[in-house]
């Protein structure tokens, strides 16, 4: 499988990569690729160039199987600006499948359904700025034809993989707290060869 990867050199995204290369061939698109730790292997390509380029992204998607996106809102509105780019930039390539890495903020929440978790009494965050970065790509996807996952880990600190956690469509698992980096990684990895999620938001937790 051939494999385009956004964000790899971040938390999620170099996980991501370091279980897909010995199976698949990716092609990552990054800024610096003296970051990439896993620079040297032979199923790996890397762009530099930057996700907001949408020539860059047309050069890192073509050819490829499958899209996996784990940019993050670094600070401003990277996933909203750069959403419309990849779609696009997919649809040219004829490529309908996409996986990305969204927020726990954008599930519905349990207590109160019409509200997404950020809007809610669940959540705890006082800034609701990156979960409004992520919404707004979630409703691209909604109007978009992609096969699209979005995986919406909840805490997310740093960690290895246990490959046991729960999951569930739409909504945050009840009582979860946190997830790890790994974990995350994991079941957005296992992604590719699962249907199952298709056109819908996952909630991530222990």
């Amino acid at each position: 499988m051939n494999i385009a990867l956004l964000g790899a050199t971040g938390r999620v995204g170099s996980e991501i990569l370091s279980l897909a290369l010995p199976d698949h061939r990716v092609k990552s698109l990054v800024r610096d690729s003296s970051k990439v730790t896993k620079g040297n292997h032979p199923h790996l390509t890397l762009k530099e160039g930057n996700a907001l380029n949408k020539l860059d992204l047309i050069k890192t998607i073509k050819n490829a199987d499958v899209v996996i996106s784990a940019l993050n809102t670094d600070g401003e509105n990277v996933l909203s600006e750069t959403m419309p780019l990849i779609i696009e930039s997919m649809k040219q390539h004829d490529v309908k499948r996409l996986i990305t890495i969204g927020t726990a903020g954008i599930l519905q929440s349990r207590t109160e359904p019409h509200l997404y978790r950020f809007q809610s009494s669940e959540s705890k965050r006082r800034s609701t700025r990156a979960a409004e970065d992520h919404l707004k790509a979630y409703l691209m996807l909604q109007e978009s034809d992609l096969h699209w996952t979005i995986v919406c880990p909840t805490y997310l600190p740093d960690g290895e993989r246990t490959e046991t956690y729960r999951f569930e469509k739409d909504v945050l698992p009840e009582g979860g707290v946190k997830i790890t980096v790994g974990d995350t990684a994991d079941f957005a990895y296992k992604q590719l060869h699962d249907s199952s999620f298709i056109g819908s938001r996952v909630g991530l937790s222990y």
